[in-house]
């Protein structure tokens, strides 16, 4: 247990770095009389309460926290004047704006002055939500980088679902995970339909994840065999024509 007990954001952020699970660095920022740090708060990944403050009041100091992964997270004083300080997460670098589409930011967090409660608030809370939040954002930027088709379409077999495999890797996995295993007998991917209500929670699933990536789904039954070719009626003769006289 540290003894340090901080009142000023400098010394806040600090001890919250070394009080957090990882290995963290913190970096101030101090208030320079008027500088505005916003190429940093534009990379704050709220849409709550932190990107309202900064929107409000703008950011005068600021504390960068970073973890050795890369992870990073943004500290501010309640500019509202209550007490405690704003704690949000900073964009991973690296990813294009496209991949960000459909995910939910991982809103940050008021805080106390205190930085070790502070510290289990972001443990519990803020740093699951980033590392869904990066995750999504991640399979988007995975799923980008190869092209997605317009739409998948699922067919009918018997009680399972089939569909060829996609030319993209991404979208195959994202599949697999859904509950498609590949059929190496007809080169397909199939959704077995052993359980209907775990096969229908699935194309579910599925349905949304593609969605969200932009991609339709369709749903068909296999094209029925052709009928057989009626052969053609016996022309019927037409009977002769007689003449009254």
């Amino acid at each position: 247990m540290h003894d340090t007990a901080p009142s000023d954001l400098a010394s806040f952020a600090t001890v919250l770095a070394g009080d957090l699970p990882g290995r963290w660095t913190s970096q101030y920022h101090p208030d320079h009389g008027g500088t505005d740090y916003g190429h940093l708060a534009a990379e704050v990944w709220d849409m709550d309460q932190t990107a309202h403050a900064i929107a409000t009041y703008g950011v005068y100091d600021c504390a960068v926290l970073t973890r050795d992964d890369g992870t990073r997270l943004f500290v501010i004083d309640r500019l509202d004047q209550a007490e405690g300080f704003l704690v949000a997460a900073m964009a991973p670098a690296g990813l294009p704006a496209a991949a960000y589409a459909g995910v939910r930011e991982p809103d940050g967090l008021a805080v106390p002055a205190d930085p070790f409660h502070a510290a289990e608030a972001v443990t519990l809370h803020l740093l699951p939500r980033y590392a869904d939040a990066v995750a999504h954002a991640r399979r988007n930027a995975a799923a980008l980088a190869s092209p997605l088709p317009e739409q998948i379409e699922l067919t009918w077999a018997d009680d399972a679902l089939t569909t060829p495999v996609p030319e993209s890797a991404p979208l195959t996995k994202l599949l697999a995970e859904h509950g498609f295993h590949h059929d190496t007998a007809t080169n397909l991917l199939v959704l077995p339909g052993d359980d209907t209500a775990v096969q229908a929670q699935s194309v579910r699933a599925v349905g949304a994840r593609l969605a969200e990536l932009g991609v339709g789904i369709g749903m068909r039954h296999p094209a029925r065999p052709a009928l057989a070719a009626a052969r053609p009626l016996a022309a019927r003769t037409a009977p002769s024509a007689t003449r009254s006289r």
